[in-house]
């Protein structure tokens, strides 16, 4: 038979690296025709020194960069895979993925990359190390304090993929690690690892990423967690037999080795009560399930699983099922037009999907749709007939009369299979029963709940919530915009407890510092900035302002100064403004804010929060801008918001007011000439009493020339 390529090639010290000829190795197959497209080995590489390679070349290489300069380069690579979709969508068709499978999988990998380079410069400091919570005072006089940090681990992430998703499950693993500053050795599943491969080698041939950041292992690498130890992490996604042997391995079990998996799970959609027929939300759910079915021919961790809906309705749900894949789902080669479902990934696949049916039937599973029979499949050249060597199977329906069957909760046939099981309401619209049969999936990555009955849906979520990872609530009003079930999204964790293997990934920022280890600090208010890069109350300060408040004679104003010139600890003390009951009264008729405690003396003096009438909070807030700002044209170009603020103590008419501003976090941007500047701010009142605390946000220049 033909081969496109003699061996899927490794890519290890920033080198493709090939076995040498008569070494082992096992066939990738077209899932769709059994053509052998090439061999897979990766007999004879070094895998320690892959290791190798990334704690130490891949880690002085991401190093050098800050966290926005690492997200931009996502941003790069994504904008650079965009323009290669094409060339992988052929090699992803050969996997048995039509043309929308492919979408999911490379499309979904790409956009990981663009979420998670957006999230990174937004979410995140410019910076490597990530301040996590306020400091502690840890001391009396305020000169001993502790927190939280967070710093990349230093050694590599090692990504053990799954055959389904060759380019998303590489991808949405490789984001976070990236930006944490982490180096990646992926491993993809040997079915399916030429895809993976052609999307390295469009990412290798790009030039974009650091030295060390990325290597591929294809083939077999048993051996790999061998030499790891708890400076790495090690992510799988696959059986759970696997994940319990890799648990079990001593690096893991007793070296600290963090591991985290993302197994087999027994999904669940949900039918409420009150979808009957006729209503959108029984609609959304047949179209929900049967998508789940048939995209990448139910390979997926979050395929649909068990149906479970109303006893009443469990004939009605089978009956719709049915009619929409006659209806809609056409069966054959990717390639081929018209084609909606493609072939499972391997015969190999195919074997283990139809024997789990077997064992379902047997135990009791009504086949109510489709057929364990090879099917009639759609060829590439549009003619339909048997195809012997191709991974085909129908979807299949089954059908439980026993809700609570051991096998229908615990056995997954891994391809476009669900089972029907039917649930009891009870007095009062109760769905308890429902909460219990979803419950016996041992621990699940999604369910759905479909019911467009707001009791109904909290009994239902709050129910299953602890059972799973995800709960999707679908009714009419984001049955169009809802993103599905089977569809995990970078910016929400994605896996589950218990059977679905205790694991979580995506989550936005979360999965970032999945790879990263939190410490505690303790020092003093000058090492804790030093070391955070953000100011701490107590530490140095150059305040220019107010003499009799702590200003320096001839200290520049920080609002003259640019990111060239501006340092944290750089500060400005006001002098006092006295507040009057007429400032007071013009400001309630002036903004209609007329709050009894600002105009109502009587009534002001019962509330136990004031001695009488009072200022209004933002009549101090906007005072404190007067008393703080350099009016000149300068660096600073913007304010653009206030975050964090807290009224103290109360300011009556005769009391006075001042500020003390502070820049506290500086954040260049990297694609800009100006910065962010978190200032912070403190009101004080002529007594010395906190009135105030906020973070003023400032955009400023990095070099002072707009007015120059």
């Amino acid at each position: 038979m033909k081969t496109i390529i003699e061996t899927v090639p490794s890519y290890i010290e920033d080198a493709w690296w090939t076995p040498a000829d008569g070494a082992r190795s096992t066939d990738a197959r077209d899932a769709s025709t059994g053509e052998v497209l090439a061999r897979v080995s990766a007999e004879g590489l070094d895998l320690a020194a892959a290791v190798r390679h990334g704690r130490t070349v891949g880690q002085a290489s991401l190093g050098k960069l800050t966290i926005h300069e690492r997200a931009l380069k996502l941003r790069e690579l994504a904008q650079y895979l965009n323009g290669r979709r094409e060339e992988l969508y052929e090699v992803s068709a050969r996997t048995g993925a039509t043309k929308i499978d492919s979408m999911v999988d490379i499309d979904g990998g790409i956009g990981v990359l663009f979420t998670f380079s957006s999230k990174g410069r937004r979410e995140l400091p410019n910076a490597n190390v990530i301040v996590d919570g306020p400091a502690e005072p840890l001391s009396k006089d305020g000169s001993f304090l502790g927190g939280h940090i967070y710093t990349r681990i230093p050694g590599v992430a090692v990504q053990i993929n799954a055959f389904n998703f060759p380019v998303w499950g590489m991808l949405e693993k490789f984001a976070p690690a990236f930006i944490a500053g982490v180096p990646t050795i992926v491993k993809p599943a040997t079915p399916s690892g030429y895809l993976a491969e052609a999307a390295v080698r469009a990412i290798v041939e790009s030039g974009i990423l650091p030295a060390g950041s990325l290597q591929l292992v294809s083939g077999s690498a048993r051996t790999l967690l061998d030499g790891l130890d708890y400076r790495d992490m090690v992510s799988f996604t696959g059986s759970a037999s696997t994940a319990n042997l890799l648990k079990n391995h001593p690096n893991v079990a007793r070296g600290g080795l963090r591991f985290t998996a993302e197994t087999d799970s027994l999904n669940a959609a949900i039918l409420g009560p009150d979808a009957v027929p006729g209503t959108p939300e029984f609609d959304a759910f047949i179209k929900s399930v049967v998508t789940e079915m048939t995209v990448k021919a139910g390979q997926k961790c979050t395929s649909i699983r068990r149906t479970i809906v109303p006893n009443e309705l469990r004939q009605a749900v089978i009956d719709a099922i049915g009619a929409r894949i006659s209806q809609r789902v056409v069966v054959g080669d990717p390639r081929a037009d018209g084609v909606t479902m493609g072939a499972l990934a391997s015969l190999e696949q195919l074997a283990d999907v139809r024997a789990a049916v077997e064992s379902m039937i047997a135990a009791g599973g009504e086949l109510a749709y489709g057929s364990l029979d090879a099917p009639a499949v759609t060829r590439a050249d549009g003619t339909v007939a048997a195809v012997a060597d191709g991974a085909f199977m129908s979807p299949v329906l089954l059908n439980w009369a026993d809700a609570e069957a051991p096998e229908v909760h615990g056995l997954e046939a891994f391809g476009p299979v669900t089972s029907v099981i039917g649930y009891d309401t009870h007095d009062g619209g109760d769905v308890s029963e429902a909460v219990r049969l979803a419950a016996l999936g041992a621990g699940s990555l999604v369910a759905t709940v479909c019911t467009n009955d707001p009791e109904v849906a909290r009994q239902l979520v709050t129910g299953i919530a602890a059972h799973h990872g995800r709960v999707l609530v679908l009714n009419r009003e984001d049955a169009r915009t809802s993103t599905g079930h089977g569809s995990p999204v970078p910016h929400l964790v994605h896996g589950g407890p218990g059977r679905a293997g205790g694991g979580e990934e995506l989550g936005g920022i979360r999965s970032v510092k999945h790879h990263m280890q939190r410490t505690a600090i303790q020092g003093s208010p000058n090492m804790l900035t030093a070391v955070t890069g953000v100011w701490h109350t107590g530490a140095d300060r150059v305040i220019a302002g107010s003499a009799e408040f702590g200003g320096v004679a001839g200290a520049v104003h920080p609002f003259r100064k640019s990111l060239a010139e501006l340092h944290i600890g750089d500060a400005f003390a006001s002098g006092l403004r006295q507040v009057t009951l007429e400032d007071i009264t013009a400001f309630a008729n002036s903004t209609g804010d007329t709050f009894y405690a600002h105009t109502n003396a009587a009534a002001a003096e019962k509330n136990p929060f004031f001695p009488g009438i009072v200022a209004h909070g933002y009549l101090l807030v906007a005072w404190a801008a007067g008393l703080f700002v350099e009016p000149a044209p300068g660096p600073v170009l913007a304010n653009y918001g206030l975050e964090n603020l807290r009224f103290i103590t109360p300011v009556a008419a005769g009391d006075s007011i001042r500020v003390t501003l502070t820049a506290k976090k500086i954040t260049p941007r990297v694609t800009d000439e100006y910065g962010e500047v978190c200032w912070d701010a403190i009101l004080h009142n002529q007594n010395g009493e906190t009135v105030a605390t906020y973070d003023v946000l400032t955009l400023v220049e990095k070099e002072d020339t707009l007015y120059k």
